[in-house]
């Protein structure tokens, strides 16, 4: 880091302002905003004297660190505006606000004696406390305050505990550009519940939507029936190619509208298991700035991150997510707690510009009211418990579990599938994403001579925009699989591709 300000001569020099916010911004990269950087900020200050103060490092490196970045990456001219009216499908226009629900706020009220609410009584719910058991001792528990909580109806976005640690989750984790006031938090049943309100929201019949190719086929699934024509974008070992983004936009021609819509999975791509490096998803935000497009960057594998730089508490961060990048409101971000607490939780939630956030509530009100109150409040108790430190502590340990499997499949993978198929290693996520060597239809020999033989994966086909299309690849995932069956199902692969060449 403090290299920048030695210029590369080695001799201490007082820096200039530019240098001193160079110095800021590189540390706050390498080393977040933990203990290590405010010790390194403390030595930004003894040579930048006035410049740069203790509080003003921490406050100001986040930002600076963008700037940085940004100037690092592809030049981008500025962007107009964004504007959400023209964007959403006619049905999202017509949703209202519930008005039962818009009179919650009044109910609040000190002193207000309500006989409006419909909600029942909770003296007729048996439930009064809950103490949940935890891995390696401890225990959680819901006392009756939250549990009354838990209970009854609650806010649609979520309820406000959890949401306060959410939105300080955001800022710790992505320290979002624009104003707070202009950005906004909604719980959703799952990220894909999110994720499927987001495309009712902004794609109508006869829109065209960018995808990567591959593309997880849970999102197709959502895009599919609503007549929209998916454009897969292609995509390598790192990724998305932007290169790919800007020549099918540059040159969109036909009776369709051009896209208005990218979606993503950044890190640990399902199903490639691909991570966009930092170089790239900034080339991806310039273009998406330059042809006026919202980014739906879905990253339920985010904690997932394997390789690369940890902060103090060992935590494995991947590149800055566009939501960090997003200037101008043009990010609607999908985050989810079930690689990391629990599936069954049912508990994602989305980021992104107050208005849109706030037709994705409308929709939830007529749809699932709000998510589970009893989901909600064990994983907020169970935070709240953790603090910081046991969030980030688990985090690590999640990490860990994933990164031996992955070692694991891969040296099961090196020994019996050399000469029969390719792959990359995934830096983040649970999945490896595998070209069958002299295989042209993946499907045919999954559903067939796979599986007599007792081995599953999944087909390549079934990740395409175009589901017709064969294809050679499969996806194979380490998440459940002990050791024993990791290897004794590549034997079994390994062998039917011997007698496949055959």
């Amino acid at each position: 880091c403090l290299c920048r300000v030695c210029s590369g001569t080695g001799q201490s020099i007082r820096p200039t302002r530019p240098q001193a916010r160079a110095v800021m911004a590189a540390v706050h990269v390498c080393c977040g905003s933990g203990g290590l950087a405010r010790r390194l900020g403390a030595i930004c200050r003894h040579l930048c004297g006035d410049l740069v103060g203790a509080k003003g490092f921490l406050t100001q490196a986040p930002a600076l660190a963008r700037e940085t970045a940004s100037s690092e990456a592809q030049p981008s001219s500025a962007a107009a505006a964004v504007t959400y009216d023209d964007r959403l499908t006619e049905t999202s226009r017509a949703r209202m606000q519930s008005p039962i629900r818009a009179l919650g706020p009044i109910a609040a009220m000190p002193g207000m004696i309500s006989l409006g609410a419909g909600n029942p009584n909770p003296a007729a719910f048996p439930f009064e406390s809950a103490k949940i058991s935890l891995k390696g001792g401890g225990m959680v528990e819901l006392d009756e305050e939250l549990m009354k909580t838990a209970l009854q109806y609650g806010p649609t976005a979520g309820i406000p505990q959890l949401m306060a640690w959410a939105r300080d989750l955001q800022r710790r984790e992505h320290a979002p550009p624009r104003p707070e006031s202009e950005w906004e938090i909604a719980f959703t049943t799952g990220s894909q519940d999110a994720i499927s309100k987001t495309c009712d929201m902004l794609l109508s019949r006869g829109d065209s939507v960018l995808v990567e190719e591959p593309c997880y086929p849970g999102t197709l699934a959502v895009m599919q029936p609503l007549g929209v024509n998916i454009v897969g974008l292609r995509t390598d070992a790192q990724g998305l190619i932007p290169e790919s983004l800007d020549e099918v936009m540059s040159n969109w021609a036909g009776s369709n509208p051009r896209p208005r819509v990218l979606y993503t999975i950044p890190t640990g791509h399902n199903p490639s298991g691909a991570t966009i490096p930092s170089d790239r998803r900034w080339a991806i935000y310039n273009l998406a700035r330059k042809f006026d497009l919202l980014i739906m960057e879905d990253d339920p594998y985010y904690f997932l991150q394997l390789d690369g730089p940890a902060d103090e508490g060992g935590v494995r961060k991947p590149p800055p997510s566009f939501l960090s990048m997003d200037e101008d409101g043009r990010v609607m971000r999908f985050d989810s707690l079930s690689k990391v607490l629990s599936s069954g939780f049912r508990i994602g939630f989305a980021t992104g510009p107050k208005m849109l956030i706030e037709r994705l509530v409308l929709h939830m009100q007529t749809s699932a009211l709000c998510t589970s109150g009893i989901s909600q409040a064990c994983a907020f108790a169970l935070l709240k418990q953790w603090g910081t430190e046991g969030w980030a502590s688990h985090v690590n340990s999640v990490q860990t579990l994933y990164r031996k499997r992955r070692d694991h499949f891969i040296a099961c993978a090196e020994r019996h599938l050399e000469g029969l198929a390719e792959w990359s290693v995934p830096e983040a996520g649970m999945f490896v994403w595998m070209r069958l060597l002299g295989v042209t239809d993946s499907k045919a020999l999954i559903e067939g001579p796979a599986r007599d033989a007792k081995v599953l994966l999944v087909p390549g086909q079934y990740f395409s925009s175009d589901p017709m299309r064969p294809s050679s690849w499969v996806r194979a995932s380490y998440s459940i699989p002990s050791d024993e069956d990791m290897d004794e199902a590549l034997h079994r692969l390994a062998v039917l591709l011997k007698q496949y060449k055959q």
